[in-house]
């Protein structure tokens, strides 16, 4: 049975890749209710862990919420970023709690690799929005840009629960994101360029996140 994405050899010649995922299961199928029969019949290629191979749709999602760390994710969405397919990918990586999508309700999907049926995603149409939602859950917002008068990341305690918010790619936050901010972080950087990819900026923040308050907990 095929399980690897790796590639593979016949002596010293590359074949080709092998595909991803599993074939359909050998023998009789267990008797697991979380499992899909059409995908026990014809196999898993979907773009999961190898914990969920064969796990229906609704399943996978059960499974993760019942782990979410309490952290969330908005971005701004004024000009249809192509950005926030990956974050959303890189928040269910991280298994944050949801994604926020702030302003246009349409967003690329294809950065996104499938992941949002995993990922919970909430749209809100001004930033008033997600600001009423943040306080109502008690939730401070932090954005993440290099303003004038940021912090940086790398020495700020973040808060266990909280919104971590991005702005789109080349302007970054707006004024009025600004304005919502308890408090604005800026990333380290020691180059020419100005700022680094909205997508980057966020999977740095999110994984500051992690090591701060999850390292060495998780097996």
């Amino acid at each position: 049975m095929n399980r690897g994405g790796t590639a593979d050899l016949v002596g010293a010649d590359l074949v080709g890749p092998a595909e991803v995922g599993v074939g359909p299961w050998p023998g009789d199928p267990p008797d697991d209710p979380r499992l899909d029969p059409e995908l026990l019949a014809h196999g898993d290629r979907r773009n999961v862990v190898d914990k969920y191979r064969y796990w229906r749709l609704e399943a996978i999602v059960e499974d993760l919420d019942r782990q979410r760390h309490p952290f969330h994710v908005a971005i701004e969405n004024w000009q249809h970023d192509l950005n926030i397919g990956s974050v959303v990918r890189t928040a269910n990586a991280f298994l944050a709690r949801e994604v926020h999508i702030v302003g246009n309700r349409k967003w690329n999907r294809r950065g996104a690799m499938v992941t949002d049926r995993y990922q919970h995603v909430r749209h809100h149409p001004q930033l008033a929005d997600l600001a009423g939602y943040a306080r109502e859950h008690g939730l401070p917002v932090i954005g993440i840009d290099n303003l004038p008068g940021s912090v940086p990341l790398e020495t700020y305690e973040l808060p266990e629960a909280c919104v971590l918010l991005f702005g789109q790619e080349g302007p970054g936050l707006t004024e009025a994101a600004h304005e919502i901010c308890t408090d604005v972080l800026n990333i380290a950087q020691y180059g020419s360029t100005r700022s680094i990819n909205a997508s980057a900026a966020a999977a740095i923040a999110m994984h500051a996140w992690i090591r701060r308050h999850t390292f060495g907990q998780r097996t």
